[in-house]
């Protein structure tokens, strides 16, 4: 029980300082939502949509365009509406398609289709799906006048004579493959992989970090008067143990279920995802605990933290996917704990993999905890008997 009351105190330390709660908290959201874009799998632009009274032929265009993998469509009620959703970045293009649009070309006459994007290359991609389904239907139409005008068919037939004889005429058919393996699935969300890199990061740094509390103790003598109790040695090493784990497990539990409600993150099998937290979070404890039995000051515990918790995170791929680094930086990146579980994170999230998938990690993981703690534990004993 001792050794619980010396993990709670560790937990209390963390919330009394209000920083704390946005390092926890608010920005690990913050970078998730940065990265998210920049290394993140699969994203689906979303392009705004105003037709009433179209028609049958208005309609084939959007369910053309709501039929497309790489787009979602929204509808709007009228071009201003649209306008200003493009302009606040809620949709990034918009497509107006003008009222009575079946009944004019049905008529003979032409229509004037109206897109219009956001600056990027998200709209110019939107832009060209948009030509291909126009392009497609202009066809039909085309075909449909030119049979009119040869005698074939009358004006109400000739666009189901074409869309007939569109329909067994062989079109041009365009297969895309993948040379290799690609990097990230088409299901993997656009925040799946920045989350996972930076659980890691920030269980690691917030561990490192905690390591002042525990210089604070011995700097105050709580450990010696805890030594003159009736409470063995062991307990406080267990006790300091158990409030870096808690510590670093608690920031873990809060970036997953914060990115899982807010950002719909994947973490993959649970049971495999929760073996490689437990597992990460043992060597952020072992670290921390490190870290603050060979140092004497809060200060130099803290530049120690940030230099290590930034370094090794950048090193081990919790910046930038480990597969954009060369050859040489991946192997040496898997010195790293954080490259370990990187790599478990990538199998579970981005392949589907489960627990027998990650075994070699997670035996990598737990050879990283053992040896921390034990370093962690030989040196904080030697620290608060001598």
């Amino acid at each position: 029980m001792k050794a619980f009351a010396i993990a709670g105190v560790n937990l209390r330390r963390l919330f009394r300082q209000r920083s704390s709660i946005f390092f926890v908290i608010i920005l690990p959201m913050m970078l998730i939502l940065w990265l998210g874009p920049a290394f993140g799998g699969s994203y689906t632009p979303m392009i705004g949509i105003v037709g009433q009274g179209i028609g049958p032929l208005g309609e084939e265009i959007v369910t053309f365009l709501e039929e497309a993998d790489s787009l979602d469509v929204k509808l709007y009620a009228d071009e201003a509406d649209l306008m200003n959703a493009v302009e606040r970045g809620r949709v990034q293009a918009g497509l107006v398609i003008p009222s009575g649009y079946d009944d004019t070309l049905r008529s003979g006459g032409e229509v004037t289709v109206s897109f219009f994007g956001r600056p990027g290359s998200l709209a110019q991609q939107l832009g060209a799906i948009v030509r291909a389904a126009v392009s497609e239907q202009n066809a039909l139409v085309r075909a449909a006048r030119f049979a009119e005008s040869e005698g074939v068919a009358s004006s109400a037939d000739s666009m189901t004579l074409a869309a007939e004889t569109a329909a067994v005429v062989p079109g041009v058919q365009v297969r895309t493959t993948t040379a290799g393996e690609t990097l990230f699935g088409e299901d993997t969300g656009k925040f799946d992989q920045g989350a996972s890199s930076q659980l890691l990061l920030f269980i690691f740094i917030t561990s490192l970090t905690g390591s002042a509390a525990l210089i604070e103790t011995r700097r105050l003598g709580l450990s010696r008067r805890m030594l003159a109790t009736p409470t063995p040695t062991g307990v406080i090493l267990t006790g300091e143990a158990l409030g870096r784990f808690s510590i670093a497990l608690l920031q873990g539990l809060i970036i997953i279920l914060g990115s899982a409600l807010v950002f719909g993150v994947n973490w993959g099998d649970p049971l495999g995802a929760a073996l490689i937290v437990v597992l990460f979070c043992l060597v952020g404890a072992g670290a921390g605990m490190l870290l603050g039995s060979v140092f004497n000051t809060d200060q130099q515990a803290s530049s120690m933290a940030m230099l290590f918790g930034l370094g090794l995170a950048a090193l081990g791929g919790s910046m930038a996917p480990l597969e954009i680094f060369p050859d040489v930086m991946r192997t040496i990146a898997h010195f790293t704990p954080h490259a370990w579980g990187n790599d478990a994170f990538a199998e579970l999230v981005r392949h589907g993999g489960g627990v027998a998938e990650i075994l070699t990690e997670l035996g990598a993981l737990a050879a990283f905890a053992v040896v921390l703690l034990s370093l962690a534990t030989w040196r904080l004993r030697k620290a608060i008997t001598s």
